[in-house]
């Protein structure tokens, strides 16, 4: 079970200023530190009631979560609101895309402060674009693939509920579903993942992985919370 976490103040401190045209996102927290929005807590608590209601051989048996905290608080705040006593591990590979010296630029920003780097980008797609300091999306596969070994040795056999981030999600389903690039991008162009949202990946008996959910969001509704689409990942238009 893959989920988004809830909605953060760095996702409407982008999405303000992405609207409002500025060069530069109003945030004062490093990325890591950025909390969730009084919504994003409620998103949570909405998860965790859903989560309480799944039957004992469906809810998760274990939970690996991103170190940064608005992972961390959806994780705790859904737990708890489940009744669940299950630990939550931390892995730093888990961590949302670096994006170097264009962290808290819009796209304005960037085009303003680094054309170079922008027109770099616009020549080799968001998938091998690294900006300078930070990730590609191939870099950012290469730790999911090692993280997924290290996962499929420790929990083999267990239902795993993962709390992580829009980008690593689609590059989790890039990886277990052997996607191309095209398909990677045109999904995440085309149906990107929302706060909160549940995701599943089944192992058939061959081996192989199968998608049997894709940002699943009943319960926030069910539940009264809000349903929010920030671009987490504010590289994420095709090039």
């Amino acid at each position: 079970m893959l989920v988004r976490h809830g909605e953060s103040v760095g996702n409407v401190a982008a999405t303000a200023a992405e609207r409002a045209g500025l060069e530069v996102i109003d945030l004062e927290t490093r990325d890591a530190d950025t909390p969730l929005s009084a919504r994003g807590a409620e998103q949570a608590e909405a998860l965790g009631t859903w989560l309480h209601e799944q039957s004992p051989g469906a809810g998760p048996e274990v939970v690996w979560c991103s170190p940064y905290v608005r992972a961390e608080q959806t994780a705790t705040i859904a737990l708890a609101a489940a009744g669940a006593t299950l630990d939550v591990r931390l892995d730093e590979r888990l961590r949302d895309r670096e994006l170097g010296i264009l962290d808290l630029l819009t796209r304005t920003g960037v085009e303003a402060r680094y054309p170079q780097e922008a027109a770099r980008r616009r020549h080799l797609g968001k998938f091998y674009y690294r900006p300078p300091g930070g990730e590609s999306w191939a870099d950012l596969a290469l730790r999911v693939r090692a993280f997924l070994a290290d996962l499929d040795r420790v929990e083999s056999g267990r239902r795993v509920l993962l709390v992580a981030h829009d980008a690593v999600i689609m590059t989790i389903r890039y990886v277990c579903e052997a996607l191309t690039e095209h398909e990677v991008l045109e999904l995440g162009r085309r149906d990107p993942v929302r706060n909160a949202t549940v995701t599943r990946l089944a192992r058939t008996p061959a081996g192989a992985w199968t998608l049997t959910a894709f940002n699943h969001d009943y319960h926030l509704e069910r539940e009264g919370a809000a349903t929010t689409t920030h671009a987490g990942d504010r590289d994420a238009l095709p090039h």
